[in-house]
């Protein structure tokens, strides 16, 4: 066996303590687990298409639009995070019951859920209506761009009721493994967002122009039309009815074992959550402060980010759906195989990523924005975004791969030091240091030396600087969760965790 072949083989991803019993061969374990991934990585990567799409609409109107929708960003998955906190516990809970063949107990844990999710996003609702302008600036709206992202967040999040269920919905789908459904609705979602964009941004036909708040309304409309395909997916169908589904007929909606069981692994997903929102919010806030064409720079090279990011998520959801299945089976060995499977695939995935953002950034760049400024900022920018590539997905992978074990625990305490605390304190310390030193002063324009060349370009090009700091500073981030994903997943302490 070559060293390709040993790296890749099923044999060799074992845990210290040996198999437990028969394992799959290695194209049966791989199958196994692109059976799963597939459906939704083509989700994942399908919506961040969309919502690269969504943002060259809105960059058609100008660079304002473009770094007012980017402010509604931070905000709103600050305001989201308790409902992703939700829907880790929904997935592991269910994921697990999926493999112990507890389904009554699963939809017990479904029903539950939704329940809880209604009733936090109504009082989310009340508040986001309520403080949107004073968010919008704390997020650093300037004058230019607050009445814009206002009414965006508004709109938007008038749709957030809908859109909380539809997700943990979908999230229960993905811990029994069928993301196929997950896909369907997603897509669905978001193509008739893009549509509605190209209609609603522009005024075509009988439509009105209503630019960002048309970008808006078409999200929002979006929402909805996802939310009614992820509920038709629980209807039990005449003669057949699925793992999981809603039934008038059996009541007990509410179970508080079943809520405890979800909670017992959102809270910790909470805090997880809180560091990661508090630490992104903080890190844009930054970023905003450099000005409107540096922060529309960050906006378009965040696109591509979230390209990889989702990319790794939809390898995550089969990590996390067979990690816990496995593990509800009794089978550590087998959660720790799937595991160490999906992130040979990250890795190989992230490369590939990297090496095609670095070569043709360019051109990628150009589809989002034609002012000089901003994209000279983006294209250089977009040098780090290709150098986080395999590391944002070995730790995207594998952070899923521990939640789907329960080991929220951990991965809170990870994002707790690396987002919340690292990462803004490098990009602040980074950006205060640029911004210091390399002030624009007055200088001659007939400077011919190649010393006074680099010394105006350099003095010129402060935003440019400043936001490499910033983004250098995510990067160390980023290599540092990495490793400490690395390192517990390879500890095998999750093994035995209970859920």
């Amino acid at each position: 066996m070559n060293p390709v072949q040993r790296f890749f083989s099923v044999k060799s991803l074992l845990p210290a303590s040996g198999a437990k019993g028969e394992i799959p061969s290695s194209g049966e374990a791989y199958k196994d687990l692109i059976r799963i991934a597939l459906p939704s990585v083509c989700e994942m990567v399908f919506i961040s298409l969309m919502g690269s799409i969504d943002t060259m609409m809105v960059g058609t109107i100008g660079t304002r639009a473009i770094a007012s929708v980017g402010l509604v960003g931070q905000p709103r998955m600050l305001m989201l995070c308790m409902f992703f906190a939700l829907n880790t516990g929904i997935t592991a809970v269910i994921a697990r019951r999926k493999g112990q063949g507890r389904q009554k107990d699963a939809n017990t844990a479904l029903r539950t859920s939704l329940l809880n999710a209604l009733f936090l996003s109504l009082i989310m609702l009340a508040f986001a209506l309520i403080f949107a302008r004073p968010l919008m600036r704390l997020a650093g709206a300037q004058a230019d761009t607050i009445d814009d992202a206002e009414a965006y967040f508004k709109i938007v999040s008038i749709a957030m009721p809908l859109n909380v269920l539809s997700m943990a919905i979908c999230a229960a789908q993905r811990g029994i493994g069928n993301t196929r459904i997950t896909m369907y609705v997603n897509i669905t979602s978001n193509t008739v967002n893009v549509i509605l964009n190209y209609l609603l941004i522009n005024g075509i036909g009988p439509f009105p122009r209503l630019e960002v708040k048309g970008a808006a309304l078409a999200t929002a409309i979006g929402m909805c039309v996802g939310s009614l395909l992820a509920f038709l997916s629980l209807v039990q169908r005449k003669g057949q009815r699925d793992f999981l589904y809603i039934s008038v007929s059996e009541g007990g909606y509410f179970d508080r074992e079943a809520a405890s069981a979800v909670r017992k692994i959102a809270v910790s997903a909470m805090i997880e959550q809180l560091a990661l929102r508090f630490g992104f919010f903080i890190y844009a806030r930054l970023v905003a402060d450099l000005g409107t064409q540096a922060y529309a720079s960050h906006t378009v090279c965040m696109q591509f980010l979230n390209l990889s990011f989702t990319f790794a998520d939809g390898i995550g959801v089969a990590s996390t759906s067979l990690v816990g299945q496995m593990l509800g089976r009794e089978r550590p060995d087998l959660s720790h195989i799937y595991g160490k499977i999906a992130q040979r695939i990250a890795l190989v995935g992230g490369i590939l990523l990297a090496s095609m953002i670095a070569l043709i950034r360019y051109p990628l760049v150009g589809l989002f924005t034609s002012d000089p400024t901003v994209t000279r900022l983006s294209t250089r920018v977009m040098l780090i975004v290709a150098l986080f590539q395999p590391l944002q997905m070995l730790s995207v992978i594998t952070s899923g791969a521990l939640r789907g074990a329960g080991d929220t625990k951990y991965v809170a305490r990870v994002m707790l030091l690396c987002v919340a605390i690292l990462r803004p304190t490098i990009a602040f310390t980074a950006i205060r240091i640029i911004t210091t030193y390399f002030t624009p002063i007055h200088v001659d324009l007939s400077i011919t030396t190649a010393v006074d060349t680099f010394a105006y370009w350099l003095m010129y090009e402060t935003p440019q600087w400043a936001l490499l700091g910033a983004w250098s500073a995510s990067l160390i981030d980023m290599a540092i969760r990495m490793s400490l994903s690395m390192k517990r997943f390879n500890s095998g302490k999750w093994h035995n965790i209970k859920v």
